[in-house]
């Protein structure tokens, strides 16, 4: 589990393509890696990546089949700069929403514009993905926790603030670039919760969460 607060910027330094799979080794730049052992969970342009072999200055992970089609991963290059966070801890301060690192697909940037000291980007979504972009929620873009500030369809616009575009790679992105996107978890959840068809056993169980949500007020 991550929180969208990116911790450092790492480079890509080797990719290695393995059939359908990718190997990366990644330089992690400032990010302290002191506490980070074999089979750690380091979110790489918020891809949840398992550490394979830890490096002086960085670490290898495998990207899956699954991930590479989903992600932006197949089109990266070595040199090409991603965002890094570590997997959280009890002590972490939550400071973005909770984010899982399994990315959902890949969003288009349509427009870039200042706003002041700010950048303000309009993105077009999956249309299958939409519905989890509310105005005023939470989404996650190459691992950054932002918030939806509109929404239009399937496209939503994002305000990056100057110290969020300085900390992470967001400061280059333009029109025409495609980003990893995970939506909020809890709006996926909500969604299975109030479907009483999503599973062949919810039977009386769909019901009593229906119920549930009801006196909950979700349903109000």
């Amino acid at each position: 589990m991550f929180t969208g607060i990116i911790e450092a910027l790492g480079t890509l330094t080797k990719i290695e393509r393995q059939s359908n799979d990718i190997r990366l080794t990644v330089d992690s730049g400032k990010l302290d890696l002191g506490d980070v052992k074999l089979g750690d969970s380091i979110a790489t342009n918020g891809v949840c990546l398992t550490v394979v072999e830890c490096l002086a200055n960085g670490y290898v992970a495998d990207v899956s089949a699954e991930t590479v089609a989903l992600t932006g991963f197949a089109n990266y290059q070595v040199g090409q700069k991603v965002n890094l966070e570590k997997a959280v801890t009890a002590n972490t301060r939550l400071g973005g929403h909770m984010v899982s690192g399994h990315v959902d697909g890949i969003a288009k940037v349509v427009k870039r514009e200042m706003r002041g000291q700010a950048i303000e980007f309009w993105l077009d979504a999956p249309k299958e993905l939409a519905r989890y972009i509310a105005h005023k929620g939470s989404i996650t873009i190459d691992g950054v926790s932002l918030t939806v500030n509109e929404v239009d369809g399937s496209k939503f616009r994002l305000t990056i603030v100057p110290h969020t575009a300085a900390e992470t790679t967001l400061t280059s992105m333009k029109a025409g670039d495609s980003v990893n996107i995970e939506v909020d978890l809890i709006a996926r959840y909500l969604e299975r919760l109030m479907d009483p068809s999503a599973a062949k056993d919810a039977g009386e169980h769909s019901g009593v969460t229906m119920e549930l949500l009801a006196k909950s007020g979700f349903m109000r």
